[in-house]
């Protein structure tokens, strides 16, 4: 697995001043985990995992200047200093005048679709991931997923897999605008790749919400790496910095729902930032029933300030420019040898087609949890399907809501693993690969009612 720049090996822009043990456990106390877990790598202990891509949430690598914030953090429970410097760094970088901090990117959209959104309405977005998708059901609202034709494929080499369908968009505004509460865009789109959205596709799409007079936002978690891929693919934006695109993309939107466990690079935290302070307003007053006063939202001062620090350092571009090579050195190295991947790569993973890689597996049997397991079963690896178990059920007809594609995704933390492990995730997937016809489905043996892959159990078939 190799990266290059000009010609020299792309080396980690950062020295290393702190190390965590990691051990593979031998192969039979790794199956008697999986039964434990009920075959469920959520359930799995910290400990029982060798190399952990379950999620890049909350699971980066904080820098020297984020732990000197984190000790400095005022824990003052109004307006305090950590506050403000959370409100400079969201003015700053994302160009919002008022910010509405939240222990996590969940929490924003409870929030956020709390207050606009009720039974009956529609919200659209490019690919709503999972707790988006539960937090518009949560209120009585239904989903409207409208990625663009290529986001479906993945084989195909278009760069911006992420655009939202801009006619499809128009045409359900102008059928059902009164119904639609808000438009969103998830940059990047996490369910099909971590595939980007260009900034001509953004300025489309706000202008055609504008247009039919809705709101548009944003789901802004890898927002820094969504500006990093625009530079590099969309013509006329390779001489700009990250930190003016990421401007220009924010300028688009009324508001924004952060996690700040991915690009910011904090292990807690969120916001939501917005441009109208009567929109504002709506907002604090549901923040403060479910977070807490409207300047810590749930988070001590100290996390504020971490936050802060981390949202400056997430448009820094030689981390940009390692994370998203290191990301696309992993997908050529399972290309390479023959694993079926979502292409191009995306900004924080990798994405295996579960689907084409299990093909003598049916959909209700779930390839992609089943292939998620076996990367534990090799080498201790832990990740995640993005498939027909996130997906959940139908909420009219109580049957699987089987999705376009049934990925398993390898998302790495930002800042943690090396060339060396990752090289080891590549040689897992080749040896899965060589034994396919050989892997089994799974049934349930729990399945929860909401967002059911985080807890469900499961058995395998024979």
């Amino acid at each position: 697995m190799t990266m290059s720049l000009d010609g020299w090996p792309l080396a980690e822009p950062y020295k290393t001043k702190m190390i965590e043990w990691i051990e593979l456990l031998p192969a039979p106390q790794r199956e008697a985990a999986l039964r434990r877990a009920g075959y469920n790598p959520f359930k799995l202990l910290a400990q029982e995992v060798y190399i952990d891509l379950l999620t890049d949430s909350g699971t980066s690598a904080m820098s020297q200047e984020q732990w000197s914030a984190l000790m400095r953090g005022d824990e003052s429970y109004a307006g305090s200093l950590s506050f403000q410097e959370l409100e400079r760094a969201v003015r700053d970088v994302l160009g919002f005048p008022f910010v509405l901090p939240t222990h996590q990117g969940r929490a924003a959209e409870h929030v956020l679709f709390r207050a606009l959104a009720h039974a009956g309405d529609l919200v659209a977005n490019n690919l709503h991931f999972d707790t988006t998708k539960a937090h518009v059901l949560a209120a009585g609202a239904t989903p409207v997923d409208l990625v663009v034709p290529e986001g479906e494929d993945p084989e195909g080499d278009f760069p911006f897999k992420g655009n939202i369908d801009l006619a499809r968009l128009d045409a359900l505004l102008r059928d059902e605008g009164d119904r639609v509460a808000v438009v969103m865009t998830t940059v990047t789109s996490n369910n099909n790749g971590g595939q980007p959205v260009s900034l001509e596709n953004l300025r489309a799409a706000s202008e055609i919400a504008h247009r039919h007079g809705r709101l548009f936002f944003l789901d802004a978690a890898r927002f820094a790496e969504n500006a990093y891929l625009i530079q590099q693919r969309e013509r006329g934006q390779a001489s700009r910095s990250v930190a003016e695109i990421a401007h220009d993309m924010m300028a688009c939107a009324d508001g924004c729902t952060m996690s700040a466990k991915k690009d910011p690079m904090v292990n807690i935290g969120g916001f939501v930032a917005l441009r109208d302070e009567d929109l504002y307003r709506r907002l604090r007053d549901f923040g403060i029933l479910y977070e807490g006063y409207a300047t810590y939202g749930g988070l001590a001062g100290r996390d504020l300030a971490a936050l802060a620090q981390g949202l400056r350092e997430a448009v820094y571009e030689p981390h940009l420019r390692y994370r998203v090579a290191q990301v696309g050195a992993l997908h050529q190295a399972l290309k390479d040898c023959g694993v079926p991947v979502m292409s191009p790569a995306g900004g924080h993973g990798v994405y295996i087609d579960a689907g084409r890689m299990l093909d003598h597996l049916p959909r209700d049997v779930f390839p992609g949890w089943a292939l998620s397991v076996e990367f534990y079963r090799e080498r201790g690896i832990r990740c995640v399907e993005i498939g027909t178990v996130l997906a959940g059920r139908d909420p009219s007809s109580g049957e699987h809501d089987y999705p376009p594609l049934d990925l398993v995704r390898l998302a790495i933390p930002r800042r943690v693993y090396s060339q060396a492990q990752l090289a080891q995730v590549a040689e897992a997937a080749r040896r899965i690969l060589a034994r396919r016809r050989d892997i089994a489905g799974y049934r349930f043996t729990y399945e929860p009612a909401t967002l059911r892959h985080f807890a469900a159990e499961f058995a395998p078939l024979a």
